[in-house]
């Protein structure tokens, strides 16, 4: 038995104990490797078991809690919130609500339940289960872990409970887009009362909802290994098992690939695409609605002061840097918002480069080293990883006289570090969550450092978030946006680099797969043939 069918052997083994295709406990006889009836068994096994190989293990599955894409990804197929996006755009329509009813005042929103769906643990969702999951979130409950809280909440006043299949949400204020933010994979997601209770307020390792498929194992830093929901209220998943494995190095997801030890993998670059089809395999490729920055610790000295800021940023030559690192699968970033959502200015222009500027005003400003933190994984925004981005960096800022110290960390880790705040520069990266202008502008704005990551504070930026937010849909809305976009440029708070493109491999046998754009992975229509 070779290697790669020895791996692909112990992950089904370990399904099927996990999902009671075989005993729990006790021993089992072997029938033997060699007879025809086992090989059809492994064979049908095989089908009836997806592996999707990403480069990190999820922050946690509680959707409240955790903030990161590799979650995301795992908790939407066990998850569901009260809305959801349409397969190729952020168009909202119904799941959890059947239909809901908006004042005309827009405060106040009445969602109607779908009836008859249980949660995975037996137990039923209605309308207290929705306010017991929105209260979570809200003053005086919410803590400060819950990183989308305000993301999505954070317009909400209450919410009252009208029957057991209607549910009234009392805004404090307009929000435009609060139907988006209730089918965002974060935040929004809706999770068994029981199961909370159960979990002092925490089912990272426990979770709990309506979705497609239930929650079975995670084994860190191997796999997270999930089962079709059999009693699920929709279309049934096609595939029984789902597995999401955890493979940090890029070119071992490859591999892992073309020997069949995953179905699917993402965090690929363009280096290792003609490495894919060469061995019959195919690509996903799609726009990716994300944006991949650079950003500054505003609150430390001399990083408080723009104009450092924008000498830093002058010694960075941003489109050779992406066509050197991306090679064509990136396109050089001239704004904080992918080109395509409402708002973008194209007039607007980041500071450009100009290596002997820079040189001279950091000379005068004392600036000789900065401290750099990194994240050694792929990410959806930069498929080349943030080790490799910050290496490039740290050689135009050599150039320009500053010396950039790197420390790199894996990215469980890595958000730990940001959350401290010991850096002068970070790498970050954002995947939009609802197609909405505010949900990438309001990242300079947010009190969790884990949003704002450069933990920018201006005043008079977030009265323009706050009406941005309140303002209907149209053209007077947009130029808050492009207001947002110039005064982020002028204040140098990040160094936009790059919108990259959505890059994913699978094996020829996948059917039907696709990623959302959102950055997350829908798996129940997803076969194998």
């Amino acid at each position: 038995m070779g290697k790669s069918t020895k791996i692909l052997s112990f992950v089904l083994a370990t399904v099927i104990a996990c999902t009671g295709l075989t005993a729990c406990s006790g021993t089992s006889k072997s029938t033997g490797s060699g007879t025809a009836a086992s090989q059809e068994s492994t064979k049908s096994r095989a089908q009836d078991t997806l592996i999707y190989a990403q480069g990190a293990d999820p922050r946690g599955l509680d959707p409240a809690l955790v903030d990161d894409g590799e979650s995301a990804k795992i908790m939407v197929n066990i998850y569901e919130g009260l809305l959801k996006y349409d397969k190729d755009s952020t168009k909202v329509g119904p799941a959890l609500a059947e239909s809901w009813d908006v004042s005309k005042d827009g405060l106040t929103y009445t969602f109607h339940l779908r009836k008859g769906v249980k949660f995975q643990d037996g137990t039923d969702f209605n309308a207290d289960a929705v306010k017991f999951n929105i209260d979570r979130q809200l003053a005086p409950k919410v803590t400060e872990d819950m990183g989308y809280a305000s993301f999505v909440y954070g317009s909400v006043k209450d919410v009252e409970v009208v029957d057991a299949n209607t549910v009234k949400i009392n805004m404090k204020s307009a929000s435009t887009p609060f139907l988006n933010n209730l089918a965002m994979s974060l935040g929004a997601p809706i999770i068994s009362p029981k199961a909370l209770k159960d979990n002092n307020n925490n089912v990272n390792e426990h979770p709990c909802g309506t979705g497609p498929y239930k929650f079975v194992s995670w084994t860190k830093s191997q796999n997270v290994v999930l089962v079709r929901n059999d009693e699920y209220w929709g279309t049934k998943a096609l595939t029984k098992n789902v597995i999401f494995k955890f493979i940090t190095d890029n070119s071992a997801r490859v591999v892992a690939l073309s020997n069949g030890e995953a179905d699917v993998i993402d965090g690929i670059d363009a280096t290792v695409v003609k490495q894919i089809e060469g061995a019959g395999n195919k690509i996903y490729e799609a726009p990716g609605m994300n944006i991949n920055y650079m950003a500054y610790n505003t609150t430390k000295t001399p990083f408080n002061d723009a104009k450092v800021r924008t000498a830093l940023s002058q010694a960075i030559n941003v489109p050779e840097l992406v066509k050197s690192l991306y090679q064509g699968y990136a396109d050089p970033a001239t704004s904080v918002m992918p080109s395509f959502m409402p708002g973008y200015d194209a007039s607007i222009k980041q500071v450009a480069f100009d290596q002997a500027a820079a040189k001279a005003a950091l000379s005068a400003a004392g600036v000789k080293t900065v401290h750099v933190i990194t994240y050694t994984n792929p990410r959806p925004y930069n498929t080349a990883n943030g080790q490799a981005l910050a290496e490039a960096i740290q050689g135009y800022l050599r150039n320009a006289g500053v010396e950039a110290t790197i420390d790199a960390y894996d990215w469980t880790t890595y958000k730990q570090k940001v959350k401290a705040g010991d850096y002068d520069i970070c790498f970050y990266g954002w995947t939009g969550d609802n197609g909405d202008p505010d949900n990438f502008m309001n990242l300079m704005a947010d009190k969790d450092p884990t949003m704002n990551v450069a933990r920018y504070s201006n005043d008079q930026y977030k009265a323009l978030i706050t009406k941005g937010v309140e303002t209907p849909a149209g053209d007077e809305r947009n130029k808050i946006y492009t207001d947002l976009e110039k005064m982020a440029a002028e204040n140098a708070v990040w160094l936009p680099i790059s919108h990259g493109k959505t890059l994913c491999g699978y094996r020829s046998n996948v059917k039907d797969f696709y990623y959302h754009m959102t950055g997350v992975v829908f798996l129940s229509g997803v076969s194998k043939s």
